[in-house]
């Protein structure tokens, strides 16, 4: 028998990606035969073999048609969801609506695109090791959905690799950042804004255990978003200045690569030159750039991560105060504004500028909010992280434990249209939990199971992520037992088991396809969930009411006719009121208390019709 290949932790990443292992207790990222520990996403198709890294990336210029990057955007997603700033890649319509990328000739799936990157990522790793690497550790953003994930592992897959463990970008920046550094109860905001993503994911350290207090970010939104924005003024830069309108794919492609480069220079540097010489027959482009002209451009940008860290805060229950750290990661917190901005709404101590590099110096002071911590390298963190997770997963750090959690509340719909939440939102994972439900009418043979994600109180304010149906005894209402049970497995992929309890009939459901919705909606989702608390608690008052007054007002009609005879006229005129009055506010949606307030009614004016109908069943049953 073989020995057991080591696992090694890799960062899929949307502009870079990296491969680490733990190598004699030290995560260390894997460099290349060049001595490049960083590998850029970028695929080529000119060649039956794609070229995959940093010779893709050269070779973009030349061919940007048939080079794909920034796919990390694409994963596990529909084509209906895209938006026209999605980044250089190229997507194009697919069977079922997926989305496929133009590479030239060719049409190519995210997931073969990033299974590339893998497999390259792999090359590397073994090449260096000497040895065979089939087990991987593979990071994604806190917030990608569980059709994100799932494209995520099938990538892995057929790049060769059994994924061991799917886990979210910060958690993985925390690991990495060193649980030494920290003292007992810790709490750690990680602020991970990348090429293609963001993330704010807040952390506590408890003996030995990182426990994911709450997450929150946008999977469209990074440094993407600020290289598009600038190239389309320096494309009306160009344009200003006589250029060519509209550029064509090659003067498009060298303006991003522009574009990026002084993104990166001004990032250490007050000014800096764009140059970009024959961008059309006779015309060379030429402008100074300031960093306050990148900052005015990149501003927006960065901004829009600021009310996902407050939502982060506001999950976790604590205020910004009560951090300890702030650990930046992620490529484009090398920018001077996003370190500043970050500080600000953190309420973090001043920058002190240390060997050209900003850091901030020493210790909390009393009161002084938490310290900025800009000691992890921005694009080597998450995979040194994802590194540390497979040498836990091997048994190498046996002190450690990692807790993640689930960012958005799952259930089902129950009869009425409600949504019964199963699992909240913001619950630790792995997690199996379940209920127990039963059917609403008589003779139904079959029971609907209508999967939810979402913070609505009813179903439609909801997302829907499938439908499924099992089958029941088609005995009376409320006689069947349909068991329900959610599990979230450690890679954050949903399992749904369906269980008829009398007949032992059961159906079970792996989630593969994407959610069919935005990040944008998701926040909304939240904010809208806050705004209309009060509005939906209301709606899901009346709706119980309501279900509650027609059982009760068929009951009492049952009873009228059976022994209603048997009481006193006065009797039977109270208890048609009450029944008039209850069914008098069924039908349009109204007020819950008072219909409550009725039902109560008409509840005390049958408590002698019940009695009655009670002596009558007993008098059925002695005379059998």
């Amino acid at each position: 028998m073989g020995a057991v290949s080591r696992i090694v932790g890799i960062d899929l990443g949307t502009t870079n990606s990296a491969v680490a292992v733990v190598d004699a207790g030290f995560p260390c990222l894997i460099a290349d035969r060049s001595g490049r520990r960083i590998t850029p996403s970028v695929v080529g198709y000119r060649e039956e073999e794609p070229l995959v890294g940093e010779e893709a990336r050269r070779g973009r210029n030349a061919a940007p048609e048939s080079t794909v990057s920034s796919v990390k955007r694409f994963m596990g997603r529909r084509f209906g969801e895209l938006r026209d700033e999605e980044g250089p890649a190229v997507p194009a319509e697919g069977k079922g609506g997926a989305v496929m990328l133009r590479a030239g000739e060719r049409l190519v799936s995210p997931v073969e695109v990033s299974a590339a990157i893998l497999r390259h990522l792999r090359g590397i790793a073994e090449a260096s090791l000497g040895e065979g690497v089939e087990r991987a550790v593979i990071t994604v953003p806190a917030y990608f959905n569980d059709g994100q994930r799932q494209a995520t592992l099938q990538a892995g897959r057929l790049a060769g690799l059994q994924v061991e463990r799917i886990i979210n970008e910060p958690t993985a920046a925390a690991l990495a950042y060193g649980l030494e550094r920290l003292e007992e109860k810790s709490r750690v905001a990680v602020y991970d804004l990348g090429g293609g993503t963001f993330d704010l994911s807040i952390l506590e350290l408890h003996e030995g255990t990182f426990r994911v207090l709450s997450t929150h970010g946008n999977t469209r939104l990074g440094g993407d978003d600020i290289d598009g924005r600038l190239c389309r003024r320096l494309a009306r830069r160009i344009a200003d200045a006589g250029g060519p309108q509209p550029l064509d794919p090659l003067a498009r492609s060298r303006l991003l690569e522009a574009a990026e480069a002084a993104k990166i220079r001004l990032s250490q540097e007050e000014e800096c030159e764009i140059l970009l010489p024959c961008l059309a027959d006779g015309f060379d482009f030429r402008m100074e750039m300031r960093r306050e002209d990148l900052e005015s451009v990149a501003g927006p940008v960065v901004e829009r991560t600021r009310r996902h860290c407050d939502e982060a805060l506001s999950d976790a229950g604590i205020r910004a105060g009560d951090l300890d750290r702030v650990v930046l990661v992620g490529g484009q917190t090398r920018m001077p504004l996003v370190r500043r901005l970050v500080g600000d709404w953190f309420g973090c101590r001043p920058f002190e500028p240390l060997e050209g590099e900003m850091r901030v110096g020493g210790e909390r002071k009393e009161g002084g909010g938490p310290v900025l911590d800009v000691s992890q390298h921005p694009d080597e963190a998450v995979a040194r992280g994802a590194a540390i997770q497979g040498a836990m997963l091997e048994g190498r750090y046996s002190n450690v434990m990692l807790l993640d959690v689930t960012p958005l509340s799952l259930g089902i719909e129950t009869f009425g249209g409600l949504m019964n939440v199963i699992i909240p939102r913001n619950t630790t994972i792995p997690v199996k939990a379940g209920e127990t439900f039963t059917t609403a009418v008589g003779g139904q043979r079959e029971v609907l199971i209508h999967l939810l994600q979402g913070e609505r109180e009813r179903a439609r304010d909801n997302w829907s992520l499938g439908r499924f149906t099992i089958g029941a005894e088609g005995e009376s209402s409320g006689v069947p037992r349909v068991g329900v049970q959610f599990e979230i497995d450690a890679d954050g992929v949903l399992h749904v088991l369906a269980r008829d309890i009398r007949s032992g009939r059961e159906r079970v459901m792996t989630l593969d396809s994407a959610v069919d919705v935005g990040d944008e909606d998701v926040r909304r989702m939240v904010e809208e969930s806050v705004e209309h608390a009060f509005e939906d608690l209301a709606a899901r008052r009346w709706i119980e009411a309501s279900l509650k007054a027609e059982e009760t007002a068929r009951a009492t009609r049952s009873a009228l006719e059976g022994c209603g005879h048997l009481l006193e006229e006065a009797d039977r005129n109270r208890i048609a009121r009450a029944l008039e009055a209850v069914e008098a506010m069924r039908g349009e949606e109204g007020d819950g208390k008072e219909l409550d307030r009725r039902v109560r009614v008409l509840d005390e004016e049958t408590r002698d019709l019940a009695e009655l109908q009670m002596q009558q069943v007993l008098d059925e049953m002695l005379r059998r």
